[in-house]
């Protein structure tokens, strides 16, 4: 039987150790906003990113959800923002430098790049999205977008 290696020193060696956590956590739990306090928590312990969490679709906007990390933006339109535009193009946003991004909604200045992940229910439909920023340029890439999907695939 061949081993598998994981190196926790490595961005993708740590969400690899994370993923089976987060499915052990929320296996068995239906309440999604249980799940979704407990994911932000895992994703910011293991990473310490600077604001970690989710905003929910709730009558036609978005609605923050669980979270860790300081003060944020309470409800954004669909479309509006990083998170707005995740929500309605239904996709995945890699966001280098928040300046950059037309309409970026400024929750705080010490943002400087951000992922923005759909969560979906089972028939596919955007019910949250889960939002992570940090206070330094380019942090996030593919390997950030590959194991976020996949993360949030579990609430699914």
């Amino acid at each position: 039987m061949e081993t598998l290696m994981i190196d926790s020193n490595t961005k993708e060696g740590r969400y690899a150790q994370l993923l089976p956590q987060v499915k052990a956590v929320v296996e068995g739990e239906s309440d999604a906003i249980a799940n979704m306090a407990n994911v932000a928590s895992m994703l910011h312990e293991t990473f310490g990113f600077w604001w970690t969490g989710f905003y929910r679709v709730v009558d036609g906007e978005l609605v923050l959800g669980p979270f860790q990390g300081p003060l944020a933006c309470t409800r954004i339109r669909r479309g509006r923002g990083v998170c707005g535009t995740a929500w309605e193009r239904n996709e995945t946003q890699v966001v280098a430098d928040v300046e950059q991004f037309p309409g970026h909604i400024a929750c705080s200045s010490a943002s400087r790049s951000e992922i923005v992940v759909p969560v979906h229910d089972g028939n596919g439909e955007v019910v949250a999205v889960l939002d992570i920023d940090s206070e330094r340029l380019a942090t996030f890439d593919d390997v950030d977008r590959e194991w976020l999907e996949r993360i949030v695939a579990l609430l699914g």
